[in-house]
């Protein structure tokens, strides 16, 4: 069940839930308690139900979660039931660092290919994947039916990239530009910063020594 008017707040948290439930169906737990849950995520008991009682609770009083399937209904809150397609567009370091992970398809998402505007990388490998031109990049999304645009090109070229999958048919980008990008209300765009990340954690090692 999905519902609009729940809050950012809870859906953002949501993930996290659905890794740590994957990790415990992975070492062979079959039920949890929102205190057992809270204890090893550091969120409380009360906000889990609380986040939980948004899509329905899941849970039964006095007898906890079942991990399966909880973490199956996470999933398909979260859109994990449906396989997705995506392609990188960017073969410089962080395009080749998100090609080669291998997390992806655990996750249900397929990686088709990967992409650069640069003819000199055109037709080089990273990983198991052959670096194509992105004069293909249309033919390629309406044909395999690609959804999702991972952007990892440099910031000035970032929004043109992004202009240019949307009109493709893209509908949902990844971007991992130093910027903020722009997209029509067909498309939904997640920016990445992972330097505002290192920021925030600085910020938080510095309150911890003062």
């Amino acid at each position: 069940m999905k519902d609009k008017g729940i809050s950012s707040a809870v859906t953002k948290r949501l993930p996290r839930y659905y890794r740590y439930l994957s990790d415990l169906k992975a070492s062979g737990v079959e039920r949890i308690s929102s205190k057992e849950l809270s204890e090893r995520m550091k969120v409380t008991a009360s906000q889990i139900r609380q986040d939980f009682s948004n899509f329905g609770g899941f849970g039964q009083q006095g007898y906890g979660y079942n991990v399966e399937n909880l973490c199956t209904e996470i999933g398909k809150i979260l859109g994990l039931d449906t396989k997705r397609k995506l392609v990188i567009i960017g073969a410089g370091h962080i395009g080749q660092a998100l090609a080669n992970y291998q997390g992806f398809s655990k996750r249900g998402f397929i990686l088709s290919g990967i992409y650069d505007a640069d003819e000199s990388l055109v037709g080089s490998h990273v990983g198991e994947y052959s670096v194509k031109s992105v004069s293909s990049l249309k033919e390629d999304i309406k044909n395999d039916d690609i959804k999702i645009a991972v952007i990892a090109v440099p910031k000035h070229a970032a929004q043109d990239v992004a202009n240019m999958v949307c009109e493709y048919g893209i509908t949902g980008i990844w971007n991992f530009a130093l910027v903020d990008l722009k997209a029509p209300e067909s498309c939904v765009v997640e920016n990445v910063h992972l330097v505002e990340s290192l920021m925030n954690l600085a910020y938080n090692i510095s309150v911890k020594e003062s």
